[in-house]
């Protein structure tokens, strides 16, 4: 037996147990909220269509970065707020789709995402007609030497939620950056013991009286905000306000329950045909077939290894099913190659061992190939999907070429040491085990 067989065993075999340790955690809960990340259509979750208004947009900018803005800062606030694998897209030249997997609570979905979340200060002024008090947004002298309204343009994207330990609710820390802190010190100067109103989107939100001077620091507070709101909010604030208005003209639940019956359906399918896959091979090829099988069974677990390492990138939708069938369906078709060769090279006199070398070099080329063509199908249906907003083609093809590319490796690696140990070490020998009845004189290696 060769030395570079047994190394690329015991390789094989070390992979295989850290691929199996990295999976047996989570395979009670394979397709649960611990295991590995679903899409909307098997996890189920909100679906918002939002229009906006672009007639209120920035004169200076085009429609198209006025939308790419929107869609940037929603982004950034789906990130923050933690929901997995988001799908955010325009369509046509004003409208949004959000798509928030595993997100259930769909008015907390509208909150933070439609909202604008404008936020300005505002003081207290006597109308001198009417005598009566009202809010005006804060200004004060620039740097520059002009007055500047005092809003949320000027903050820091650090905003953080915090208990105030005296009333044992929720407040958001905030700071401003050099020039709001000049802003800011100039009016809660002349606004000392006077209240100071905090604004969103023309709501006011929080009024606290002024008692010391403040320039770079503060905190807004709420006497009705629980910590889910506070937390919103602070999301908001960093990712900025919303460049448009937004109107929402659709929104669904994704009920989860199709997902879970069709994951329970592409099982069942991916089950039969393994089964069917794996009685043909043995059936038909007896001992490469058997060994077939048991690559193939690595290869599942090197799979799954993958998407549970890699996760917060891969997301498994119906689609990545497909994708993974088909590349199992291809993890077999090149043993298929290999094995004919070698049955052709053992018809044709050859021993075990140069039959099997012959074989698998002989069959590398269209094995190669093929699996060529399908990267760069794989590559193209990737593309295209990003470039028209179809995600889910972007799921199969990613997930089909990870398969095509694992099914190379266990095909030409795996599936080939395993076959030299066996004849490396001359326990089976016969040619009928390899799925050959009858065979000439062998005429040497």
């Amino acid at each position: 037996m060769r030395r570079r067989t047994v190394y690329l065993l015991i390789f094989i075999l070390a992979l295989f147990g850290f691929a199996l340790w990295s999976i047996v955690p989570v395979n009670t809960k394979l397709l649960g909220p611990n295991g590995l990340r679903l899409g909307l259509d098997l996890k189920g979750g909100s679906q918002l269509l939002y229009e906006a208004d672009l007639s209120k947009k920035d004169p200076t900018i085009t429609d198209a970065e006025a939308m790419a803005s929107v869609i940037d800062k929603i982004q950034r606030r789906v990130d923050q707020y933690g929901a997995a694998e988001p799908v955010i897209q325009k369509l046509g030249t004003d409208r949004i789709l959000v798509q928030l997997p595993g997100v259930k609570n769909i008015d907390e979905a509208l909150k933070l995402i439609g909202q604008v979340a404008e936020l300005d200060f505002r003081e207290q002024k006597i109308d001198a007609s009417s005598g009566n008090t009202t809010w005006v947004i804060a200004k004060a002298v620039g740097s520059n030497g002009t007055e500047e309204e005092l809003t949320g343009k000027y903050l820091k994207p650090n905003a953080t939620v915090e208990l105030d330990p005296q009333k044992n609710k929720p407040v958001i820390a905030f700071e401003w950056n050099t020039e709001g802190a000049i802003l800011f010190k100039q009016i809660t100067t002349r606004n000392l013991n006077k209240p100071l109103g905090i604004f969103l989107d023309n709501e006011l939100i929080s009024a606290p009286t002024v008692q010391a001077v403040i320039e770079a620091e503060g905190v807004i507070t709420s006497e009705t905000w629980t910590l889910q709101e506070a937390k919103t909010l602070a999301i908001q604030l960093n990712s900025g306000a919303l460049d448009l208005p937004l109107t929402i003209i659709d929104q669904r639940d994704v009920d989860a329950s199709l997902g879970a019956d069709s994951v329970r359906q592409s099982i069942l399918a991916a089950a039969i045909g393994v089964i069917l896959l794996s009685l043909f091979m043995l059936l038909y090829y007896r001992l490469p077939g058997l060994i077939a099988c048991c690559s193939l069974g690595i290869y599942g677990v090197f799979l799954l290894a993958i998407f549970s390492l890699f996760s917060s990138h891969i997301t498994l939708t119906l689609p990545g099913f497909a994708g993974f069938i088909v590349s199992l369906g291809m993890a077999v078709d090149a043993n298929v190659l290999i094995f004919e060769r070698m049955k052709e090279e053992l018809r044709g006199g050859r021993s075990l061992a140069a039959a099997v070398e012959a074989g698998f070099n002989r069959a590398w080329p269209a094995i190669r190939d093929s699996n060529i063509t399908t990267f760069i199908a794989c590559i193209i249906l990737f593309w295209l999907g990003g470039t028209f907003g179809a995600f889910m083609v972007r799921g199969f093809a990613l997930i089909l070429s990870i398969g095509v590319a694992l099914s190379m490796f266990t095909a030409i690696v795996v599936t080939r040491t395993f076959l030299r140990l066996i004849i490396g070490s001359k326990a089976i020998t016969n040619p009928a085990a390899y799925g050959v009845t009858s065979v000439p004189a062998k005429r040497g290696t």
